[in-house]
């Protein structure tokens, strides 16, 4: 069902939900909606999904929901002065949550450089963080529309940067543990609107936020910028890693047949939370389903033709 929108185009949050809710009328997808999953376990051969007072079966389950889900702070982030505003980049709206004086963006990603240019344009503004990268070229420029994107969203992005090939794992590892490249802001936009780049912040000192390089930053407001928890903690089944990350290969779990994952950070490619990868990964996951569903199936009949042995055990009957 093609999106009610120009290629290319940057739809926002409203558009994408009407879509969505559209998607799911015109397919007559049986949708419950306002239903929270508390516990995901085994039952027998079969999953048992516990929601509420909601109980449900199923041989199949697909948690279809992206790494964004619980904010990430530092520890020391309580250790902060009670009169400095602190917000995580979920919670922000616009710069009229925050008080006068400077303002302090922890991370460096794309959610704080492109707060950064915002707030900048009424407060001091520090971006504290290792520099994650940035693409090359405008995003919204013509060369971008008639080439570049389609180039870097269809091609580096959905084929190049995967789990299948050396670039893409080696890129994987390091996204995970600084986060992806700056996609709309670039570092020249970020000196333009006076946003100053400072190293990484590491504790607090008598209520106020320490780089690495020792400085201390007298600021008014800290915007946490500092990613997300994955927010699985309702799976009860063995399939975390050390690091509380589900193992699993390209969506499909390691160590739970019939447990699948759609959405979550580079999943198979750095496309995999965009809406062109989340289609390719969703269409594997259909697949496995259904070779798992027809083995099933096989197996099933196989053992129903299978040859029964007499009562003494020692010839077949016809």
């Amino acid at each position: 069902m093609k999106f009610p929108a120009p290629a290319f185009s940057f739809p926002t949050k409203d558009e994408m939900g009407d879509y969505l809710e559209s998607y799911a009328r015109h397919f007559q997808l049986p949708v419950r909606s306002g239903v929270r999953v508390d516990r995901l376990r085994r039952a027998g051969s079969r999953y048992l999904v516990e929601a509420g007072p909601h109980r449900f079966e199923a041989e199949h389950v697909v948690v279809a929901m992206s790494s964004y889900q619980v904010p990430r702070m530092p520890a020391f982030a309580k250790e902060l002065r009670s009169d400095i505003v602190q917000l995580h980049s979920i919670e922000y709206r616009s710069p009229r949550q925050l008080k006068p004086g400077g303002v302090l963006l922890v991370g460096a990603g794309n959610s704080g450089a492109e707060i950064a240019v915002e707030v900048a344009r009424e407060h001091p503004t520090w971006v504290s963080g290792r520099d994650t990268g940035h693409v090359p070229f405008r995003i919204d420029g013509l060369a971008s529309r008639l080439f570049l994107m389609r180039l870097l969203f269809r091609v580096v992005f959905h084929r190049v940067l995967t789990v299948d090939t050396p670039m893409g794992r080696h890129l994987r590892r390091k996204v995970f543990a600084q986060g992806g490249p700056l996609i709309r802001v670039k570092p020249k936009h970020l000196a333009a609107a006076g946003v100053r780049r400072v190293s990484k912040t590491v504790r607090v000192l008598k209520g106020l936020p320490v780089l690495e390089d020792g400085q201390i930053l007298d600021v008014s407001n800290v915007i946490w910028c500092t990613g997300f928890g994955n927010g699985l903690s309702w799976i009860d089944l063995p399939i975390f890693d050390p690091k509380g990350e589900p193992r699993h290969t390209s969506g499909i779990s390691s160590d739970e047949p019939g447990l699948y994952f759609v959405g979550l950070h580079f999943l198979h490619s750095f496309s995999s939370t965009m809406i062109h990868g989340i289609a390719r990964d969703a269409k594997r996951i259909a697949d496995a389903i259904e070779r798992r569903t027809q083995e099933a199936t096989a197996n099933s009949d196989a053992r129903g033709a299978a040859p029964r042995l007499s009562a003494a055990g020692s010839s077949p009957r016809s």
